[in-house]
């Protein structure tokens, strides 16, 4: 019986673990994926770019406002939308994707 509970508990962690990838990905896709690459620089700054750059709070504040952020973090024009109906729980899971290409030191 213990084995059983084992497993389901093991299968829910598994598909949450994966939901939450999958979700992070989406969010990529739909709202960064014509500016930002992962690896390689795009039209902005690549994920691995900024990952080993900003701070979580640096990276949420550039994607909610970043014509209040683009000067204090080194750019010298502001080409980035505002994207300030992102829920909490979606800059967190963007943040977290992004962290994922941060260089291994």
């Amino acid at each position: 019986m213990k084995n059983i509970f084992f497993i389901i508990f093991l299968l829910l962690f598994h598909s949450t673990i994966f939901s939450d990838e999958s979700n992070e990905k989406n969010l990529f896709q739909e709202y960064c994926w014509g500016c930002h690459h992962q690896t390689a620089q795009a039209f902005g700054p690549s994920f691995q770019s900024i990952a080993n750059k900003r701070s979580s709070a640096e990276i949420i504040a550039q994607i909610i406002d970043p014509n209040s952020t683009y000067i204090s973090l080194g750019y010298k024009i502001n080409s980035m939308p505002a994207f300030n109906d992102l829920k909490n729980n979606e800059l967190e899971s963007l943040v977290t994707y992004i962290y994922k290409f941060k260089d291994k030191k």
